[in-house]
């Protein structure tokens, strides 16, 4: 049996990575939200929240649609289906390595036994 830890690098980086991971974790919880919500949300700047936003929407993981209300333009966010889906393998995946790693023992043959534990 690999080592669970092994596995983490086997995870959707476009997803893994900590502010998309946010907002895709964020959006999975909802139908849609939108641009201001989601940046008080996730504490990401407008420009840093935009850039992740783009990069999740050119892999077609959120769609972005701008309205207007009135002379206000607000642009609204959701997960895509296929985004939907993305985010719900990644947690499943997330939750297998999880068990993995509560029922992992190294196995000493292969040389891969950690240090003992220091307090």
């Amino acid at each position: 049996m690999s080592a669970p830890f092994e596995d983490l690098a086997k995870l959707d980086r476009l997803i893994h990575e900590p502010a998309r991971l946010a907002i895709t974790s964020a959006l999975a919880s909802c139908e849609r939200a939108d641009f201001l919500f989601l940046q008080r949300l996730t504490g990401l700047s407008k420009g840093n929240l935009s850039s992740h936003l783009s990069r999740l929407e050119d892999a077609g993981i959120v769609e972005v649609e701008k309205t207007f209300e009135g002379k206000t333009p607000r642009t609204w966010l959701q997960l895509t289906s296929r985004g939907r889906e993305a985010v719900a393998r990644y947690w499943k995946r997330m939750e297998a390595m999880r068990v993995q790693a509560e029922s992992w023992s190294p196995d000493p043959d292969d040389g891969d036994s950690a240090p003992p534990a220091s307090d």
